[in-house]
Order: C-alpha cells, then sequence, then structure tokens
C-alpha cells in the first residue's frame, strides 16, 4: 500500500520555476516506478514525466523535456518535479503516481496503481 502526498503547487508567471514534491507512505518506495501527470482545464490526463526505482532513468513528455527534471530521493520516500520556463500551457492539477508491478516505466496512467490527491499549478501571462 502506497499513499502519496503532492506539495508545491501555486500561481506563478510565465518563466518562472516551481518545484513540486511527492511525500510516499509505506516501506516499499524504493521498490515502485514513480512519475507526474497532468490535468489541464478542459483536456484530457497527460503523462509529463516518470523516474525509475533506483532514480537511474528518466523519461519525459516531449511538452517538458528541457524544461522540466524529475527526481527521487528514496531516504526520503519523495519525488520531485522540478520546472523551469514555465508557460501557461503548463497550467494543471499535478499528480504524482506510484506503480509498483512493472520494472520499467510507461506513459499509460491505466498502469499507476496509486495516486495523489493532486496540487494545482497555475501559470499566468
Amino acid at each position: 500500500q502506497v499513499q502519496l502526498v503532492e506539495s508545491g503547487g501555486g500561481l506563478v508567471l510565465t518563466g518562472d520555476s516551481l518545484r513540486l514534491s511527492c511525500a510516499a507512505s509505506g516501506p516499499t518506495f524504493n521498490s515502485v516506478i514513480m512519475a507526474w501527470f497532468r490535468h489541464p482545464p478542459g483536456k484530457e490526463r497527460e503523462f509529463v514525466a516518470a523516474i525509475s526505482r533506483d532514480g537511474g532513468r528518466t523519461y519525459y513528455a516531449d511538452s517538458v523535456k528541457g524544461r522540466f527534471t524529475i527526481s527521487r530521493d528514496n531516504a526520503k520516500n519523495t519525488v520531485y518535479l522540478q520546472m523551469h520556463s514555465l508557460k501557461p500551457e503548463d497550467t494543471a492539477v499535478y499528480y504524482c503516481a506510484a506503480d509498483p508491478l512493472r520494472l520499467i516505466a510507461t506513459t499509460d496512467p491505466s498502469s499507476y496503481g496509486y495516486w495523489g490527491q493532486g496540487t494545482q499549478v497555475t501559470v499566468s501571462s
């Protein structure tokens, strides 16, 4: 069982940076793939980034590549999403998700069995 709690969202201006955190409970954090998804207003939920169990491999959506960085600290049971050069189109509710079953991260949200409650990120122009 994994419980996830996101934090760090807020209202920022275009070009600003923001770091999201996702704290996980449970003894098996270092055995789960972690990911960030987002749900923009009026659109479908979309994949943002994922990270392997040991943090050695990361995956990004094309729309955030070069601007966002996913990382994890297994000692703190926390995954991060560092966001730079934010744009209005990054406005969304951001969710962290955990996949305890697979060895390789996927972009399919149905692969992730555990989700946080979400944190709002609003980028104003």
